[in-house]
């Protein structure tokens, strides 16, 4: 991908992401139509997946160890407009501190597999509950710069939950709208040179609805989001990665 201005260079370890300049916004491209995101259509879509072409599936490596395989939780709120569960991880831990994510980690030795260790990352970092799941499969595996191998697993979930967010982990859980993530109007391109090697992620500025964990009613909230997410394609998911950047 080719921009009309030279990438911002800065540090990552100092860099506000929220503070690097927007490079170009996709305005060009149309949205997701709604109908492609109702649950029935996104149920028909991943029982007959297509070749998924993502646009991005992989950072350049700043970290030298052997990989490690990890899980996310893409869980798609089944309301009235469905709405994408996301967290934000507490400012004190050793990695990621601070981050906008999906619920998810790295696999277990008890983990059967993917889908596994998100459902088990799920409910212990927010607990939701297996049983509210309806799991879709799989998206293409997403490699982190830090070598993780990050396999989003989409899942419906259905509303009346009430979620209990670990408070060693999480300091907020909040949704946001599936259809303005699926809208290529809503992504900003960002670029920054670090060690000499273009970093390139997508943002987006969005409200989010907050939910309490003792109510299950949403609050609403302002949220800057700044990821690499969902890229729609003509008819419905793309490819989600693993992080969500604040």
């Amino acid at each position: 991908m080719s921009f009309d201005r030279p990438p911002y260079e800065a540090p990552p370890p100092s860099l506000a992401p929220h503070l690097v300049p927007v490079l170009q916004v996709d305005t060009h491209l149309s949205p997701v139509p709604l109908t492609s995101l109702t649950p029935d259509a996104l149920r028909s879509r991943f029982a007959s997946p297509p070749n998924w072409q993502p646009e991005l599936l992989a950072e350049k490596k700043f970290m030298d160890r052997a990989p490690m395989h990890a899980a996310v939780l893409v869980a798609i709120v089944m309301r009235h407009e469905p709405t994408v569960i996301l967290t934000q991880r507490t400012a004190h831990l050793s990695t990621h501190a601070g981050q906008i994510a999906f619920p998810g980690g790295k696999l277990d030795a008890t983990d059967a597999d993917a889908t596994a260790a998100a459902q088990r990352e799920a409910f212990e970092e927010v607990g939701l509950e297996t049983s509210f799941m309806e799991l879709l499969g799989p998206l293409p595996i997403y490699t982190t710069g830090s070598a993780f191998l990050v396999t989003p697993i989409v899942a419906l979930v259905r509303p009346g939950f009430v979620l209990q967010p670990n408070a060693q982990e999480v300091c907020d859980v909040f949704e946001v709208p599936l259809a303005f993530l699926m809208n290529p109007a809503n992504h900003r391109h960002h670029q920054v040179v670090w060690q000499g090697v273009p970093r390139h992620w997508l943002s987006s500025r969005t409200r989010k609805v907050s939910m309490s964990a003792l109510s299950g009613v949403p609050r609403r909230g302002c949220c800057a989001i700044f990821t690499v997410f969902c890229r729609p394609d003509c008819a419905g998911l793309g490819c989600a990665a693993a992080m969500i950047i604040v």
